[in-house]
């Protein structure tokens, strides 16, 4: 016992004259004081009493504070030491009466800011916070939700190495003030890669040690210097340094809104205005036609894991408020992202997917979110991505009734909508002329396909939708006999208009084919698919002639269809 209280005695003294030496402006320049706060904290955690606790805390809070303070100057990564620190504090905090909370947040700004890069540091830290998942979650649940930006960074740039304990800490980052904002962030990943591998560029091949609050911090009297002319004069300054937005290389100015909003630190809300950024296009294609690094390749197929965990965990523990305020920005995002062929179809489907599912948990959203789909409807022309877009909004639609029976506004008006679509495309074949050049430019194939698929499925809706609201039948048969008489559409859509037609000349079939699933509908021969499984008890389902009580009505006996055998042995 004596020896462990020397022991103790020894390291605490070697704390304490860090904390005094103003002569060594950097503490963690010490290469024995790691290990030294190391001994004090197992030796408080293998039972040390409280004074030894409080004294220890005394001397650490100090070194802490003072390795803080002179982080800016500091040559050599303190990561390791202050992780260490923090969780003496973390572990201890209850005995000396001292809040963490101001501890972590120091950390992440003067210290991680700078040594995200740094994979030891980034390594210690996920290992620190899975350590702690529990005890960060309860006690300082909004930590990770504001430095989510950060931890970004320390992902994008050390790569799959750090892929499964990050997948581990996203959970953490997910909160009702960063769940819009981590969406945005998580799709620019890639775009973060190229701002990050910009900064190394500019700061001699290194990140380590650099803080990128100090370029924002820089850049901001140019910014206000062009706003000022701009309000004044009427004139914008193109760009801050050669009025292209881009440098030699065609990449982002470090002075560029975009640039400096992709690299923030902290979560400040959603900020979409570096998209209407007339760089943005170029560094898109920047990124995807100039050799990628392999940083970028990886982020390039870490994203969608990223993306795929945030939506699970979105279904799961989001309300609908904010899942619904996520639809139009996911829309919004379909046609927007890194053009790497493998990313946006990987991305695309996670969001397609997710949609759907949504749609199908809260059908009444489509009713909710009638002008941003809409908008999208009207967009389908534009590009393939938004085209598919376009696909899965005429199937929810259709499939969910425009929201439900109680809905019937909404419907009318989307059922106009998807009346719009339809005739353009039989007057003009406005879509398949757009995406001809799109997708290939020397055939009409693709082009073609593209938009008697999208004809397919809005064909579909339109029947469908005046299925459910039978106030709509009327236009609908209209809708679908113009493409019945019409000798140039697809001979797909030409097929399918024409079952609907025969469909809508039986309406009990026409229910149960056409009907919404949620099981409202019900009548003389209408069918209830979810009971098919007991019904059905024999080769022949008298069940779809409803069910009539009493003798059998029908003409024919079993034996008529099932020839007796006159000799069963």
């Amino acid at each position: 016992m004596a020896q462990s209280e020397g022991d103790f005695e020894f390291y605490l003294r070697s704390l304490s004259s860090q904390t005094r030496d103003s002569s060594s402006p950097d503490p963690s320049s010490d290469p024995y004081l790691l290990p030294s706060v190391t001994k004090i904290y197992d030796m408080c955690k293998e039972g040390g009493s409280d004074e030894m606790v409080t004294r220890a805390f005394n001397q650490m809070s100090k070194l802490y504070q003072r390795c803080i303070s002179v982080s800016n100057q500091s040559q050599t990564s303190n990561g390791a030491l202050l992780l260490t620190m923090l969780q003496f504090f973390l572990d201890f905090g209850d005995v000396v009466l001292h809040d963490t909370d101001s501890s972590l947040r120091s950390f992440f700004r003067s210290c991680l800011s700078r040594e995200f890069a740094d994979p030891v540091v980034a390594g210690r830290l996920l290992e620190f916070l899975n350590f702690n998942k529990t005890k960060i979650l309860k006690s300082f649940p909004a930590l990770l939700p504001q430095f989510f930006p950060l931890l970004l960074k320390l992902i994008a740039w050390n790569g799959e190495s750090l892929e499964k304990p990050f997948l581990s800490i996203l959970p953490l980052m997910i909160s009702a003030g960063s769940f819009l904002p981590l969406f945005s962030s998580l799709i620019d990943l890639p775009l973060l890669v190229v701002a990050l591998e910009k900064v190394e560029k500019k700061n001699s091949g290194t990140l380590i040690g650099s803080s990128i609050a100090s370029i924002q911090k820089s850049a901001a009297p140019e910014m206000l210097l062009a706003l000022m002319d701009e309000a004044y004069t009427g004139s914008a300054i193109e760009n801050l340094s050669d009025g292209s937005g881009l440098d030699d290389n065609g990449s982002f100015d470090l002075a560029d809104p975009s640039f400096l909003e992709i690299l923030k630190d902290e979560n400040d809300g959603i900020a979409e205005r570096h998209w209407t950024s007339p760089t943005m296009v170029t560094t898109l294609r920047a990124a995807v036609n100039n050799p990628q690094s392999d940083r970028l390749k990886q982020t390039l197929r870490m994203s969608p894991h990223l993306l795929g965990l945030y939506f699970s965990i979105a279904l799961r523990e989001i309300n609908d408020s904010l899942l619904c305020a996520l639809i139009p920005l996911l829309m919004s995002r379909y046609d927007t992202m890194c053009p790497d062929k493998t990313f946006c179809f990987e991305v695309r489907k996670r969001l397609s997917d997710f949609m759907l599912a949504v749609f199908q948990w809260c059908p009444h959203f489509i009713a909710l979110l009638k002008k941003p789909i809409m908008d999208r409807l009207a967009e389908a022309y534009d590009s393939p991505a938004k085209t598919e877009l376009g696909l899965h909004l005429c199937w929810a639609i259709g499939e969910h009734g425009a929201g439900g029976t109680s809905y019937k506004d909404v419907a009318r008006v989307l059922f106009e909508s998807l009346e719009l679509l339809l005739y353009e495309n039989l007057a003009t074949s406005r879509l398949g002329l757009n995406q001809e050049s799109a997708i290939n430019p020397k055939g009409n194939s693709s082009g073609k396909s593209s938009q008697a698929r999208l004809l397919c499925f809005v064909v579909t809706a339109i029947a469908k939708l005046a299925t459910c609201h039978n106030e709509l039948l009327p236009r609908a048969r209209v809708s679908l006999a113009k493409v019945a008489r019409s000798k140039v559409v697809d001979r797909r859509v030409w097929q399918r208009a024409c079952d609907y037609l025969g469909l809508m000349d039986e309406p009990a079939l026409c229910m149960s084919v056409l009907g919404p699933t949620t099981g409202e509908a019900c009548g003389p021969g209408i069918v209830d698919w979810s009971k098919g499984d007991s019904k059905m008890v024999a080769h022949i389902p008298f069940y779809l002639l409803a069910e009539q009580e009493g003798a059998p009505y029908h003409d024919f006996s079993f034996g008529d269809v099932f020839p007796v055998d006159e000799n069963p042995s």
